[in-house]
């Protein structure tokens, strides 16, 4: 009997796990430096997390729908990232403040690493073989998914010059690297 698909591909679990400590990391980062820096529409603050359910809901139907390779490492990228925005405002979804006294910041933070010990301690072997020499090839595609989504996000969302400019130019550099990795692949095909 074959095995389970995602028995044997335990480097999506570690690639989500990665990707939504980096934009849980992120998400924290921009906003202890740009405080006040928010996205009103129609009147409504809109928060990161909505950024977040919706990169959930790309990156899962990705996942769910296209059974190649390539595919099911984009859509890790992209549920890691959208995880880890929506991870965030857990403080926020739960208390209607952002900076509640609960320690969202340490449970997630512990969590996340919990699981990424879990994993790598089950099937650390596999992660490593298959990751190490698919990253040499792939890295600056996987980079460049992550930049573009964590500062698109932030972009979105501010009205701060510095935040802008600075979102701005890490999207530009993210989508050059995606651009970059999408044309030598249709020149060797």
């Amino acid at each position: 009997m074959k095995k389970l698909r995602e028995a044997s591909r335990p480097n999506l679990a570690f690639m989500i796990l990665v990707f939504f400590v980096l934009s849980f990391i992120s998400a924290r980062v921009f906003t202890t430096f740009f405080p006040s820096t928010i996205l009103i529409v129609g009147g409504y603050h809109i928060h990161h997390f909505f950024y977040g359910i919706v990169l959930l809901v790309i990156g899962g139907w990705l996942g769910i729908n296209y059974h190649q390779d390539q595919i099911d490492r984009i859509a890790a990228v992209i549920f890691g990232v959208g995880g880890g925005l929506v991870g965030d405002e857990i403080g926020f979804i739960v208390t209607f403040n952002y900076y509640s006294e609960i320690t969202y910041t340490f449970v997630v933070s512990l969590l996340a690493f919990a699981f990424m010990a879990t994993i790598v301690k089950r099937h650390g072997k596999a992660i490593l073989t298959e990751l190490g020499g698919f990253f040499r090839i792939n890295l600056d595609l996987y980079v460049g998914l992550f930049l573009a989504s964590v500062s698109s996000a932030f972009l979105i969302q501010s009205d701060n010059k510095l935040a802008v400019v600075l979102s701005g130019i890490t999207l530009i550099v993210g989508l050059a690297l995606v651009l970059r990795r999408i044309i030598r692949h249709v020149k060797h095909r």
